[in-house]
C-alpha cells in the first residue's frame, strides 16, 4: 500500500528535502539564479514563484518581458534591467546591494540564466566576493531539446550562438568538424537557413542532426534527419516560428584507427583500473563513446 501525501512524515526518505519546507527561508544577502519557463507557463515551479515573490529586487534581461510573467503569477517584486549591454557596469552596484544584506534574484527572458544569456559577470563577482549564490533550478531549452531529439547525450558540447558573419561562422564550424561529441547550438530565425547550409557544407550533408523549435509550446516540433534533409525541411516551411531554435549535430564518426588505439588503451588501463573507470578515461581521451568502450570489457574476458 502506498502512502498518501498526508501520511508522509518529514523523515520519509522518498521525499526531496526542499519539498518538506514551505515556504523556504531565504538567505539575506544572497543571489538566487532562477529558471523561468521556456514556453509553457506550467514550467514555472512553485519554488520559483515563492523566491521571486520574496526577494528584494529581481534582475531581469528584459524588464518588459519579465513584468508580464510576474503579473501572471501575482508577483509584485521590483525589477531592474541587467542585460548584455549594461551588465559589466552594473556589477559594483549589484554587489553593494548584496553586501548591504539585500536578497536578489536573477532571471533571463526564458530558461536558465547565463546559458547564452546575461548574468555571468554578476555571478562570478558575487562568488569571488564571498556572497552566497543559490540556484532555483528549472527549464532549459538546451536540456529539453537534447532529452527528446534522439542524438547521443552521454557526451555533448554546447556552443551557444554561432558568429553572425558567414566567414567567422564557417571558421568556427571547421574547428569543430572532428569533434566526437554531439554538438548543440542556439540560432535565431533569420539566420537559421544560412546556419543549416553551413553545417551541411562543413560537417557533410549526410551527417545527422536535429532542429528543435517551439519547445513545450502547443506547436513543439523536433526533427531528426540528415543536415541536408533538415535544410530542405526548413526551406519548404513557409511559416517559420519567431522564437529561437536549438540545433544539434551528431559527433564526428570514430575512425577505425582511432578505435584500434582506444581498444589497445582500454586493454592496458583495465589491468590497473575497474572496467567502468577505464572506459571513462578512454572515452575522455579518444572520443570513442563510453558505452562502446565498456562493451569491450566482455570481449577481454577469457
Amino acid at each position: 500500500m502506498s502512502l498518501s501525501d498526508s501520511d508522509r512524515t518529514p523523515q520519509d526518505p522518498d521525499l526531496p528535502e526542499l519539498a518538506l519546507r514551505r515556504p523556504e527561508a531565504l538567505l539575506r544577502g544572497a543571489l538566487y539564479v532562477v529558471a523561468t519557463p521556456i514556453g509553457h507557463l506550467g514550467e514555472m515551479s512553485p519554488r520559483a514563484v515563492d523566491v521571486l515573490s520574496r526577494v528584494d529586487v529581481i534582475l531581469a534581461e528584459d524588464t518588459r518581458h519579465s513584468a508580464k510573467l510576474l503579473r501572471h503569477f501575482g508577483i509584485h517584486t521590483p525589477l531592474q534591467a541587467l542585460h548584455a549591454f549594461n551588465e559589466a557596469g552594473k556589477v559594483d552596484a549589484v554587489l553593494a546591494r548584496l553586501q548591504a544584506g539585500e536578497t536578489l534574484a536573477l532571471v533571463s527572458d526564458a530558461g536558465t540564466p547565463l546559458l547564452s544569456d546575461p548574468g555571468f559577470p554578476v555571478v562570478r563577482a558575487a562568488r569571488e566576493a564571498g556572497i552566497t549564490v543559490r540556484t532555483v533550478a528549472g527549464p532549459s531549452a538546451l536540456i529539453a531539446a537534447l532529452a527528446i531529439a534522439g542524438l547521443p547525450v552521454d557526451r555533448f558540447a554546447f556552443e551557444g550562438f554561432l558568429p553572425a558573419k558567414a566567414a567567422a561562422r564557417r571558421a568556427h564550424l571547421q574547428a569543430l568538424a572532428q569533434e566526437a561529441r554531439s554538438l548543440v547550438f542556439y540560432e535565431s530565425p533569420h539566420r537559421l537557413l544560412d546556419t543549416l547550409a553551413d553545417l551541411a557544407a562543413v560537417f557533410g550533408a549526410e551527417r545527422e542532426g536535429f532542429v528543435a523549435r517551439e519547445l513545450t509550446k502547443s506547436y513543439e516540433d523536433v526533427k531528426l534527419a540528415s543536415l541536408s534533409e533538415l535544410l530542405r525541411w526548413v526551406e519548404d516551411d513557409p511559416a517559420q516560428p519567431r522564437g529561437e531554435y536549438v540545433l544539434g549535430v551528431h559527433g564526428a564518426p570514430v575512425q577505425d584507427k582511432d578505435e584500434a588505439f582506444a581498444r589497445k588503451l582500454f586493454t592496458r588501463l583495465s589491468q590497473e583500473l575497474p572496467p567502468g573507470r577505464a572506459a571513462k578515461v578512454v572515452a575522455e581521451l579518444t572520443g570513442v563513446p563510453r558505452n562502446v568502450v565498456y562493451a569491450w570489457a566482455t570481449d577481454e574476458k577469457p
